[in-house]
């Protein structure tokens, strides 16, 4: 299982130290733009999944690109 924790900074490096101290848990450390790309991709899929459900209407291509 994997789970994502935001923690506040002046708590995460005793959190850290007592998760390395399990033998069974595996930790990794995020960039601050990895984890904002984490969050963008996550964002995506929830409104793909909006759309896909009818909740929410799609933007035309040719209007996407007009845009650029």
């Amino acid at each position: 299982m994997k789970v994502l924790l935001d923690i506040k900074d002046n708590k995460a490096l005793s959190l850290l130290e007592v998760l390395r101290g399990l033998p069974y848990v595996k930790t990794t450390t995020l960039t601050d733009s990895k984890a904002l790309l984490m969050q963008e991709i996550k964002e995506a899929v929830e409104e793909i999944k909006l759309i896909r459900a009818g909740k929410k209407n799609a933007r035309n291509a040719d209007d996407f690109l007009n845009e650029l």
